[in-house]
């Protein structure tokens, strides 16, 4: 079964970027089985909209992706994790609780964050 959990940069990516080929590659990883995305990254996503575009199209994007996938609460467990994960590689929180969150549903991160390539508990990978 191939899972996914999605990072902020990904979706940041799928807005804003120029890049036709990576556009493509972005549709194409959107078809995945089956997509998670954290509920901080909801909370990334919409925050950094809001300040680039407003409160109209951070709402959109958000309630849009909360359609296209499958939303993942910070439970008791992801936070444990995710401080773990957080204190052993000296994480941001948002991305302790994404990596958590993949740890968790056994599910690779999508991402091209460097952070995520060095925890050794998840696995990554970029477009």
């Amino acid at each position: 079964m191939n899972k996914a959990v999605f990072d902020t940069r990904f979706f940041i990516e799928s807005f804003y970027t120029k890049d036709q080929g990576l556009l493509q590659r972005i549709r194409e990883q959107k078809r995945r089985d089956h997509r998670f995305v954290s509920s901080v990254v909801i909370y990334e996503v919409y925050k950094i909209t809001l300040l680039r575009e407003g409160r109209v199209t951070a709402k959109t994007r958000a309630v849009r992706i909360m359609g296209d996938f499958e939303t993942v609460p910070v439970d008791n467990e992801i936070a444990q994790l995710s401080a773990e994960l957080g204190h052993k590689y000296h994480l941001s929180m948002g991305d302790s609780i994404i990596a958590g969150t993949a740890q968790k549903l056994g599910a690779v991160c999508i991402s091209d964050d460097p952070h995520f390539t060095e925890i050794k508990e998840i696995k990554t990978t970029w477009l």
